[in-house]
């Protein structure tokens, strides 16, 4: 299970990277990841409205998947803003309206349509404007900005997996997710470092078209920062699924090793602002 495990989630880094290459070298920028990204944000959505619905909360299904595309794609067309984000802005505003204007078309007696109007703007904000970071990451510093957030965070999952079958004894959040234990979670943060530091010395410059080598520690906060969050994700994503009832987001992708979609992404998309934040900050990537 482990050595399967490894082989995964590797073959998977190594297709995400290969992706974003052939992003980076493509004229028109997300011409390649885009499609993917509105793919995985429609069957993310899928899979939320499924888990809300075993708890009682219905929302609108069209709402809730225009929502998510439409936040996706205004990051990819803001690129040229101003002021990156005012478009992302505008279009969850129009995402309140969708919903609420769902929940009113569809009113029929007193006690759901506030809880599905909530659970309705959850969704989409978990899943949809949390991947808009990630979105906006490619879109303004480049398949380099974006790159960095994905290796970090899957080598943060690849490593606290092996690291916690290998030596894990106590438990991390037991009522949540059983299986993680804090040493799997401290080798998470160093395989995440080790990560980040080859993501910032090589292939960030090589995007770039400078030479290798990134200069202070920049590499090292961001590292463990964005690993911290990818955790923390992936504990949201367990609650979730702990409150309904559900061992899996899904059991129609890939394996039992991996789940479902939110199962694949719940890492990348609380870690997507952290990473945001570095790169608009100027605290890596000069």
């Amino acid at each position: 299970m482990l050595h399967w495990r490894l082989l995964l989630g590797f073959t998977f880094i190594v297709a995400l990277v290969a992706l974003c290459w052939l992003d980076h070298v493509i004229p028109l920028p997300g011409a390649v990841l885009m499609p993917l990204a509105i793919v995985l944000v429609l069957l993310a959505g899928d899979e939320m409205l499924r888990m809300l619905a075993a708890v009682g909360m219905r929302p609108s299904p069209g709402a809730v998947h225009a929502g998510n595309f439409l936040l996706v794609v205004s990051s990819w067309i803001s690129i040229g803003e101003a002021a990156p984000g005012t478009l992302t802005l505008l279009a969850l505003g129009i995402v309140v309206f969708f919903v609420f204007a769902a929940e009113i078309r569809r009113y029929e007696a007193p006690g759901k349509a506030t809880a599905n109007a909530a659970a309705g703007l959850f969704a989409v904000v978990y899943v949809g404007l949390l991947m808009s970071f990630a979105v906006t990451l490619r879109m303004i510093w480049g398949v380099g900005a974006l790159a960095s957030l994905l290796i970090v965070v899957k080598f943060g999952d690849t490593g606290a997996y092996t690291v916690g079958r290998l030596v894990g004894r106590h438990k991390l959040a037991p009522q949540i997710s059983p299986g993680k234990t804090i040493e799997g979670a401290l080798g998470g943060l160093v395989f995440s470092a080790v990560g980040s530091w080859a993501t910032f010395h090589w292939l960030v410059p090589l995007m770039a078209g400078r030479p290798p080598g990134e200069s202070g520690w920049g590499w090292l906060v961001f590292g463990l920062a964005v690993s911290a969050a990818g955790m923390l994700g992936d504990l949201a994503e367990s609650l979730i699924k702990r409150d309904a009832g559900q061992k899996d987001s899904s059991r129609r992708f890939l394996s039992n090793s991996f789940g479902g979609v939110l199962d694949l992404l719940d890492s990348l998309l609380l870690a997507a602002p952290v990473a945001y934040a570095f790169w608009a900050f100027g605290l890596v990537g000069r």
